[in-house]
């Protein structure tokens, strides 16, 4: 059975398009998260330390190693910018 040359070309040119498409998401999103792979299935207490982080170090994905909190970190609170509501029934 020949084989179809013809077809090849269309069949790189797919290939190529996917690869370079998913290597350039894949450097995006290590990119945004410091060279590191992207977090998936986070839980609560995961989204508090990111939060924690963002707070201390201005990025969720970078941490700190000294033992004493930057200026200003203890008024940063996260509570004083959550939305309060309240709902009577």
């Amino acid at each position: 059975m020949p084989v179809p040359w013809e077809a090849l070309i269309p069949f790189g040119l797919l290939v190529t398009m996917f690869g370079t498409g998913g290597t350039l998401l894949n450097a995006s999103k290590r990119a945004q998260n410091q060279g590191k792979p992207p977090r998936y299935h986070l839980d609560a207490w995961e989204n508090m330390m990111m939060e924690r982080d963002k707070r201390l170090t201005g990025h969720p994905r970078a941490q700190r190693d000294e033992p004493i909190a930057p200026e200003g970190f203890e008024t940063s609170s996260v509570w004083y910018t959550e939305k309060v509501s309240y709902h009577y029934k």
